[in-house]
């Protein structure tokens, strides 16, 4: 497919959104940038850059017709989907989902009801009125999980282990959801997998499921990934359990172009659901995928926006999430503090089968205290393949001996990564 010298409008220029204009532009795409903030990364490596507010819907719309631009995208912020939807309808050109199906997909509680519409298992929630009666939140079972219905990044998510601590805390998550709503769910202690879909002209294929590795639970936050692995142990319980039902599903929800990933959790060897985003991954696993299975869903979702198809190709025919290699996403945390030093970066870009080192933060900058608990502490991911899992851990392993990252005061600012044993074990 040839879209070179068309014209494709980013709605926001942060760091991660780099990711998607250093695609569009290696595939001869002109790139436009539009958010608020004079310097934002993105601005500063695209082909133009305005300054219209991404929810500015009639600006954005006014620009669209005014500099002939071919296609819009957005990428990793669940609340920019709506109003991207909603430019992309005025402005009249391609968009990869509705209104209704981004309502669902940024929603946890409706994902949650139309899972169990299709007998698709998900974690137990418990329904109580605010203000709080004491005896409600006495016959709650804890820890329980509270968050946003409609927030992402781990923003506003806590664990309370009782009552005093879920009316703590009842006040700070519900500040981080637009529609003033939360969820109090059952915590769940056990293992957990991210699956991923493609969506092509309403064919639903199921393109690869991770392990999903989690550590650092910091004072009352959730365990954050320090780890993907690829493919999950459990993908063929997997296939055989679940994922038709969850393709009957996605048929019901009307998709029919773009990417679904799916986060759950492993209980009694069942996938229990509890979000799913559709759109690209923050977590980049675009780049695995395109070594494991040979199409790169950032290139279709790219295309998409340009021309209304994901790709040339039936991706029936290409895709198998039953592939013979092996990949890993390491995501590096960091508490925060100032940035002084990053050692390794090179070192670990030259190594054989690592595909990508994607810097969050650069020495110098801050990771602000508010970050704790969230993925804004996330500074660093590296992706890479293998032939074996022998290969992968070893190659894993080398890369955790080589990054470190220090603070003003000398001291490592990361948090406990991967212990790969388990994975020799597993």
């Amino acid at each position: 497919m040839d879209i070179r010298g068309k014209k494709l409008l980013i709605l926001g220029g942060n760091r991660i959104s780099c990711e998607i204009i250093k695609a569009a532009k290696k595939l001869g795409v002109y790139v436009v940038v539009t958010d608020y903030l004079e310097n934002s990364p993105g601005k500063k490596i695209a082909d133009e850059s305005y300054m219209i507010s991404t929810t500015d819907v009639e600006g954005v719309v006014n620009l669209i017709k005014c500099e002939q631009i071919d296609g819009i995208l957005t990428g990793f912020i669940d609340s920019m989907l709506l109003y991207y939807n909603e430019i992309s309808k005025k402005a009249g050109i391609p968009c990869y989902g509705t209104y209704e199906q981004f309502q669902i997909a940024t929603d946890k509680q409706k994902f949650k009801r139309y899972c169990r519409r299709f007998d698709i298992p998900v974690v137990d929630e418990y329904h109580i009125e605010f203000p709080f009666i004491r005896k409600d939140l006495e016959r709650i079972e804890y820890p329980v999980l509270i968050k946003p219905v409609d927030n992402s990044g781990a923003r506003g998510i806590f664990i309370c282990n009782n009552a005093d601590e879920l009316m703590e805390k009842y006040p700070v998550s519900i500040s981080f959801s637009k529609t003033k709503q939360v969820i109090i769910e059952r915590y769940m202690i056990s293992e957990e997998v991210t699956i991923f879909y493609l969506i092509q002209n309403g064919d639903i294929v199921l393109s690869s499921m991770a392990d999903r590795h989690v550590k650092n639970s910091q004072g009352g936050t959730i365990p954050l990934p320090v780890a993907y692995t690829f493919p999950s142990k459990w993908l063929i319980k997997y296939q055989n359990d679940t994922n038709n039902k969850v393709v009957e599903m996605f048929k019901s929800m009307g998709l029919k172009n773009g990417m679904v990933f799916i986060q759950s959790f492993i209980e009694d060897s069942k996938c229990i659901f509890y979000e799913m985003g559709f759109r690209l991954t923050g977590s980049l696993e675009f780049k695995i995928i395109e070594k494991l299975n040979g199409l790169n869903p950032m290139e279709m979702m790219i295309n998409h926006a340009l021309t209304g198809k994901m790709c040339d190709q039936d991706i029936k025919s290409i895709i198998n999430p039953n592939y013979s290699k092996f990949g890993f996403n390491i995501t590096f945390l960091a508490r925060p503090g100032q940035i002084d030093k990053i050692d390794g970066i090179e070192d670990v870009k030259v190594l054989d089968n690592v595909i990508d080192v994607v810097m969050a933060y650069d020495k110098g900058e801050t990771i602000l205290d508010d970050a704790q608990g969230t993925l804004k502490q996330v500074i660093i991911r590296v992706l890479g393949v293998a032939d074996t899992n022998s290969e992968m851990i070893d190659l894993m392993d080398r890369v955790h001996g080589l990054i470190h990252v220090y603070s003003e005061d000398g001291e490592d600012m990361l948090l406990d990564v991967l212990d790969t044993t388990s994975l020799r074990n597993g």
